[in-house]
């Protein structure tokens, strides 16, 4: 991760938010936290076998006010806390669009073995490993996966969300600042997990239209035979770009469907499908 970088220096409206509640929270833990570690020692100190002015009562056995500061302190540190995770999961929803003037840009994340794909519907283009996008832009994502349960996360720009075979799932994330900041998947999916890394690059928007119009001549078709080397099993995978993509592609992986010239949409099968090993 790059210096300084993670969910507590976020770049995005999103990420601002979630450190915002995180910032809340612990806030009014503390506020039980440090009383009472302050308590711990002031008693300590107040009863210790040289103090003299300390009372014993072997006889108390209950106090009406004490028994109300402990429970109501812990009751509002719950109320406000189940306020705050309630609210903030409310507004954060992921599939909730960002509030923006500025049309969405709509991207297709596929998680495969141990790589990610990104497909740009409306730029015809394609990347691995690699997401370009324009800053102050929301962005509107689609994701599937192709093999078994991954977790896309950008810590910068903010909320993890599953990528599931046979499901689709919304996100809705924007960068505020131009920079490189890093992707990966938080959830374990084999040996190859490691490498299955992306950057995101948060450029103006200029310069993402001249990056899009060069790249639509930059690289070969992603087609059904690129699509199905590409499924294949591989680790720490160089960014690449595809200048075009077959029609359907990621509705026929989300469907978990045969693509047009007979080459699965799915990798690895899912954990469901595997099959069962010969005895």
């Amino acid at each position: 991760m790059m210096p300084g970088g993670g969910i507590l220096d976020p770049v995005g409206p999103i990420g601002a938010a979630e450190r915002q509640i995180l910032l809340n929270s612990t806030a009014i833990m503390l506020a039980i936290i440090i009383p009472v570690i302050l308590a711990t020692f002031a008693f300590a100190w107040w009863y210790r076998a040289g103090n003299r002015k300390a009372e014993y009562r072997p006889d108390w056995d209950y106090s009406g006010a004490i028994e109300l500061v402990v429970w109501s302190i812990p009751l509002l540190t719950v109320i406000l806390l189940g306020g705050i995770a309630w609210i903030g999961s409310r507004n954060l929803e992921p599939s909730r669009p960002l509030s923006s003037r500025v049309q969405p840009l709509k991207v297709e994340v596929v998680s495969l073995d141990w790589k990610w794909l990104f497909i740009y519907p409306d730029q015809g283009l394609a990347t691995v490993n690699q997401l370009v996008v324009p800053t102050n832009t929301p962005l509107d994502l689609r994701l599937t996966s192709a093999t078994v349960w991954n977790v896309f996360f950008v810590p910068q720009l903010g909320t993890m969300i599953y990528t599931m075979p046979g499901m689709t799932t919304r996100l809705n994330l924007q960068a505020d600042r131009p920079g490189v900041y890093d992707g990966q998947s938080s959830h374990y999916s084999g040996e190859g997990f490691s490498g299955m890394r992306f950057k995101v690059h948060a450029v103006p928007r200029e310069t993402f239209a001249t990056w899009a119009n060069s790249a639509q001549g930059a690289g070969k078709r992603l087609d059904a035979r690129a699509y199905g080397e590409l499924a294949k099993q591989s680790s720490y995978v160089p960014p690449a770009i595809y200048s075009g993509v077959m029609p359907g592609l990621f509705n026929a992986v989300a469907t978990m469907k045969p693509l047009p010239s007979g080459v699965p949409a799915q990798g690895r099968p899912p954990a469901h499908v595997m099959p069962r090993p010969e005895r």
